[in-house]
């Protein structure tokens, strides 16, 4: 009855949050667990002021339950070879993702707001181009014009806010799981700085994926060219085992990228370099707590979520594409048809409201492998 009574007393102090006062500087609300962190990477001591979350009175952090009091049992002379030191534990991979949602619930309003930096000039440009429509064989008047040079500087300003938004998930999602809670103007401000390194990492990961899935187009028109002939279905599986092989490979050098370039603030070949190592550690592990597979994982859960997005904002095109593709059999009258269908069908509002719910929600991906990185990175500098 005492034993039970004292696990309910710990599990009560354990999740108690407390705020400390470190060189003026107030960090939290953080649990007993955060604390320890803190404690033991020397960025808080005993003597350093705390107060409970709730309340509005200062103590000392060595007087918080749990944190500075605990002293490790003697161990038994008559059992010296049974004593082991206590090895650091990854997150288990739903702990990352639970970590993932709160460290985004608790900075949401900083995520869409980095978020909107992209997302409003990309919808601009989309309901200019909804609105500004010209009738099938007119000619183009004024109106048509400014509304396609409105859309190509709309695309130019979210592309240039491209690095800002990389670079402000990554600050932002550090300093949450760190306990602070940074201003946006600060956070911003940190974030373009990084702009320059960001931009071109992002044009050299970016454009080899592009290349990568060019080449994939490639080997399809090869195949469908050379469907009678077996030597070029041959050629094209060989080709297409070649891109995956490729694909998968440059995937693991660009895993941690974004991590590096800004966290470690390290150089552009720095960041890919260390990327490629840090992706590849963890071989004495089980596969699924690597680095890698963990990392493949968040990836691909994040891309099954757009693609059902992606399908259900254009089931009906899809629908329509298909049932086209089984009754016409002249290439040229079924894109016709096709075009014919897109400009009739218009604004698509649901299909807006599901795109902006995803760009909403993107920023989840930045920051599960953020947190990845973290576990990662803190499990193997041991």
């Amino acid at each position: 009855m005492l034993d039970s009574v004292c696990v309910m007393l710990d599990d009560q102090d354990m999740a108690e949050e407390w705020i400390v006062r470190v060189q003026g500087k107030e960090y939290g609300p953080a649990d007993v667990d955060t604390l320890r962190e803190w404690k033991n990477e020397g960025r808080l001591l005993a003597e350093n002021e705390a107060r409970k979350s709730s309340v509005d009175v200062w103590s000392t952090a060595g007087a918080i339950p749990g944190l500075f009091d605990l002293t490790p049992a003697a161990p038994s002379p008559l059992l010296p070879s049974l004593i082991k030191p206590v090895e650091p534990r990854h997150r288990s991979f739903s702990r990352i993702l639970a970590d993932t949602v709160q460290i985004y619930r608790k900075g949401v309003f900083g995520f869409v707001c980095l978020t909107l930096l992209v997302l409003v000039p990309s919808l601009l440009s989309q309901v200019a181009s909804a609105l500004i429509q010209r009738p099938a064989g007119s000619e183009p008047d004024l109106r048509v014009v400014a509304a396609a040079g409105f859309g190509f500087v709309m695309l130019v300003v979210s592309l240039v806010m491209w690095p800002v938004y990389v670079a402000g998930i990554q600050i932002l999602t550090a300093e949450i799981a760190a306990g602070r809670r940074p201003a946006l103007g600060t956070m911003l401000n940190d974030a373009v700085r990084f702009w320059p390194r960001i931009a071109a990492l992002c044009i050299f990961v970016y454009g080899v994926f592009a290349l990568l899935m060019m080449f994939g187009l490639i080997i399809a028109a090869i195949a469908l060219a050379g469907a009678s002939s077996l030597l070029l279905v041959l050629f094209a599986l060989a080709l297409l085992i070649l891109q995956v092989w490729m694909f998968g490979r440059f995937f693991i050098t660009v895993l941690f990228w974004q991590q590096f370039a800004v966290l470690e603030n390290t150089g552009f070949a720095e960041s890919l370099r260390d990327s490629r190592g840090l992706a590849r550690t963890g071989r004495d592990l089980p596969w699924f707590q690597r680095p890698l597979w963990r990392g493949a994982f968040i990836a691909s859960l994040w891309f099954g979520f757009v693609a059902a997005i992606t399908l259900a904002s254009n089931w009906a095109t899809l629908h329509h594409y298909f049932a086209q593709v089984l009754t016409t059999q002249d290439p040229q009258a079924l894109l016709r048809q096709l075009a014919e269908a897109q400009q009739a069908r218009g604004f698509d509002l649901p299909a807006l409201a599901l795109n902006v719910l995803q760009r909403i929600l993107q920023p989840l991906l930045g920051i599960g492998f953020v947190v990845l990185y973290l576990d990662s990175k803190k499990h193997f500098e041991r």
